[in-house]
């Protein structure tokens, strides 16, 4: 029963909540996140407490990594020794702190991502700039906690002479909290500490001119100076970093892109590979060779380029493209009294200099003591040796050592510590000489006495010893700035120009949807008719073109598809090309490309003209089909079928000072013809206006665009196998929307139908009926007739049943095939 009673009974989520609680205020606190102080995680802390006890500094020999790391272990850090090892490794590195901590012999990584030797293999020691983090740490300056086993102290915090949070920067995933603070250049720093200690309320604009920004180890080109302004006012950022390049001339007229700085923390071989794989897979034109030509007397990558490449072009190319510029994200976060906090410019360098003030004023206080211990010996020392004979006859008159003590306090009024100082003194010391050492040590006592008291009781004293001590520290390690800051973040603008090798090539469409280009050579390597196509489908446009050019597809749905013709898989004639399903998301199982145009420039004085099925016309600007965003995977609306049924029948492209008219026939053989100028120009996603007065039931079959005055033979094709050629003339000018005249003559039985209208001069047409015979004719072999005859039949309608399909051969040969409607 007893043991029953120590059982308790928690919900799942309580335990769960209490302990990842405390997991993660261990991890903000103890592992993840730096001290707004000192700048330092705790196990970097460790590192540097635990060499600086053990002697390994700056002026001593170096000594085995491992044995640091097992010290570390050991005494302070109870974790696994790959993390203690990876954090001195990293506080070694030239290239991710701005002033490195510890000094290494052997390798110890690169820019290349490359792992350092094993412990084992290297050694180290503390930097000389280590030492003044740690300087003072004796003198009771911070804190000092047991270590996990109780067997020793461990500081809290550094007294850090120099604000090395911003010095080295800091980075670190911990539970919900990230960091990201950039390094800065020392001199900077201390200049801006300086004077933040004398101007407490100086503006960040202010401080900002001491330290106007980050300076990275590997140097780059920092861009926009209103976002690090954002940035350190409340501790979030981006900025732009990017390269230092340069174009150099070399031998046979070409050019090089030399580049000798590169973003912070950017891996150099992943760069230099990924800028390679630009080259290999002609993602560019121009680029001959991209080489790593650093070496110990630093970092060049070149990338030399073919003869007349596009120099900026290309370098604009790879800053999009590559690390070769990155963002850099501000993320500035700190422990500041025991907690995460997301801390600007003036609150870290205020809890710096409010900590600097802590540390010395403990330092003084102890020093003070020290100096004030000293002072009552020299002072009973100088006692003993005026009246020396006494002293020593009483010495001689005890028993012992303990006596003697007791006797030199008792008979001569000594006190405690200075008997203690006197019976340990040596005989030498009794000469006559040494009053005067002791004299002097009295004056410098006390004039130590009087300084320190001054800087404990006056805080302009303590200022003024904090920014002395700066000042040195910038005098002794303060170096150059590495980072350029530039004002604006510059836009990067790639012409096309640049990404396509210019190339003239040949496209192909097919009305199922397969697109290709093809090399010139190709197309002339092969006949026109060996155009590689699935059965059934039927070529739709073949023309020369550029890989500058663009291209507009237009479907029966009345989906407008955008492709620049560099983009079309580079394929053989006699190849079938690719499908636009595989690159459009939702290209419909019914939907078939109708009409294909190309064109160099969007050409605001043209309109596209598009006619449906169901009667409906609408005219739309050419240049409302500007690229879109998503137009590799999302076709634009060319317009808007507001019925399942509704087809796109016909598309044109024409000048907006055109003089056409409009001729459209319906299945019921109804022909209307008016001007143009009556079908408004409206938006892409409009559904357009009637453009005939259908009876129920009835439904366009096709319209042409023919000249207003003149002859525009056409032909009709009927179901029944008939066909007859007419002037579109031959129908009065009417308006839009009216029902129109009968271009066939209606029959009480068996009426002809129209199945198929189209331009009527020198074409070849295939009819096939129900029994799948078919027909080739010649249009200019019919007359042309009067608008009430129903032509002549080109096929028997008995022997094989009514017409059902009727097309036009359309010849694959260059040039293009005309776009009129």
């Amino acid at each position: 029963m007893e043991h029953k009673q120590s059982i308790q009974e928690l919900t799942l989520e309580e335990v769960m909540g209490d302990r990842f609680g405390r997991y993660s205020k261990y991890i903000i606190q103890e592992r993840a996140l730096p001290d707004i102080r000192d700048g330092l995680k705790p196990v970097q802390r460790r590192i540097l407490f635990a060499m600086n006890k053990d002697g390994n500094t700056f002026e001593k020999a170096f000594r085995k990594s491992a044995k640091s790391v097992g010290n570390i272990m050991g005494n302070y850090h109870p974790h696994g020794d790959s993390s203690i090892y990876e954090a001195m490794v990293r506080m070694s590195q030239d290239w991710k702190l701005r002033e490195v901590l510890i000094e290494m012999h052997g390798n110890n990584g690169s820019m290349d991502g490359d792992p350092p030797a094993a412990m084992r293999y290297t050694e180290a020691r503390l930097a000389k700039l280590s030492g003044e983090l740690l300087s003072d740490i004796e003198k009771e300056t911070v804190d000092l906690v047991w270590n996990f086993d109780d067997t020793e102290k461990e500081p809290t915090v550094l007294p850090a002479k120099y604000p090395n949070l911003l010095v080295n920067g800091s980075t670190g995933i911990s539970a919900g909290y990230a960091t990201e603070i950039p390094t800065h250049n020392l001199a900077e720093v201390i200049d801006g500490t300086i004077h933040l200690i004398d101007h407490p309320q100086a503006s960040l604009e202010k401080i900002m001119e001491y330290i106007p920004g980050p300076d990275f180890p590997t140097g780059g080109i920092l861009q926009g100076k209103e976002e690090i302004r954002k940035a350190y006012e409340t501790g979030r950022g981006k900025v732009i970093l990017r390269s230092v390049t340069a174009i150099e001339d070399i031998k046979g007229g070409k050019q090089q892109l030399v580049i000798t700085e590169i973003p912070y923390e950017v891996n150099k071989a992943n760069l230099v590979k990924k800028m390679d794989e630009i080259r290999l897979n002609k993602k560019i034109d121009g680029i001959a060779e991209v080489r790593d030509e650093s070496d110990r007397t630093g970092l060049r990558i070149v990338v030399e380029l073919k003869k007349e490449a596009n120099a900026e072009g290309i370098l604009n190319y790879f800053f999009k493209n590559t690390e070769l510029q990155i963002n850099y994200n501000f993320n500035m976060v700190a422990i500041a009294d025991l907690r995460p906090e997301q801390v600007g410019l003036l609150r870290i360098l205020k809890s710096y200099i409010q900590h600097r003030e802590e540390v010395v004023l403990r330092r003084s206080r102890f020093e003070l003591a020290k100096a004030q211990k000293r002072q009552h010996i020299v002072e009973g020392l100088m006692k003993a040796l005026s009246i020396l004979d006494e002293v020593i006859a009483t010495i001689r008159g005890s028993k012992d050592k303990k006596d003697a003590k007791n006797n030199l306090v008792v008979q001569l009024g000594f006190t405690e510590e200075q008997a203690e100082a006197i019976v340990n003194l040596q005989l030498y010391r009794l000469t006559n000489t040494d009053i005067t050492a002791l004299q002097a040590e009295a004056e410098e006592l006390a004039a130590t006495v009087t300084e320190l008291n001054k800087i404990l009781s006056d805080s302009s004293e303590l200022k003024k010893v904090i920014k002395q001590e700066l000042r040195e520290i910038k005098k002794q390690y303060g170096n150059p700035r590495l980072t350029k800051i530039e004002d604006e973040i510059t836009e990067i603008k790639i012409e096309t120009e640049v990404l396509v090798a210019q190339e003239d090539v040949v496209v192909s469409v097919t009305r199922d949807g397969y697109l290709k280009r093809s090399s010139l050579r190709s197309y002339q390597a092969s006949k026109p008719e060996e155009l590689g196509m699935k059965d059934g489908d039927l070529v739709l446009f073949t023309q020369q073109v550029n890989t500058l050019d663009h291209l507009l597809l237009v479907t029966n749905k009345g989906n407008v598809i955008y492709r620049p013709v560099h983009e079309l898989p580079d394929l053989k004639w006699k190849d079938m090309g690719e499908h636009i399903s595989q690159t459009m998301m939702n290209f419909g199982i019914e939907e078939s490309i109708l009409q294909v145009f190309s064109y160099k420039e969007l050409d605001p004085t043209k309109n596209f003209v598009l006619l449906t099925k169901n009667g409906l016309i609408k005219q739309t600007k050419m240049t409302e089909f500007e690229p879109w965003r998503t137009y590799k995977s999302r076709p634009m609306t060319g317009i808007k079928l507001k019925d399942e049924t509704d087809e796109v029948l016909a598309v044109a492209l024409v000048p907006e000072t055109n003089d056409l008219d409009i001729f459209l026939v319906s299945h019921r053989g109804f022909g209307l013809r008016y001007p143009l100028a009556e079908v408004p120009v409206v938006g892409p996603k409009a559904a357009g206006v009637k453009s005939i007065n259908l009876k129920d039931g009835d439904f366009v079959i096709n319209g042409l665009l023919v000249l207003a005055q003149g002859d525009t033979p056409i032909v009709i094709v009927t179901q029944r196998g008939a066909v007859k050629r007419m002037l579109a003339q031959e129908l009065n000018q009417l308006g839009r929307a009216k029902r129109g005249l009968m271009v066939l003559r209606e029959l009480k039985k068996n009426p002809h139908r129209v199945l198929y209208m189209g331009l009527g001069d020198n074409r070849t047409l295939i009819l096939q009926n129900q029994k799948g015979q078919q027909v080739e004719i010649n249009t200019d072999n019919y007359p042309i007739g009067e608008r009430t005859s129903n032509g002549s039949f080109a096929i028997d309608e008995k022997a094989g049943g009514t017409l059902i399909a009727v097309r036009e051969v359309v010849d694959p040969s260059l040039p293009e095939n005309e776009t009129v409607l």
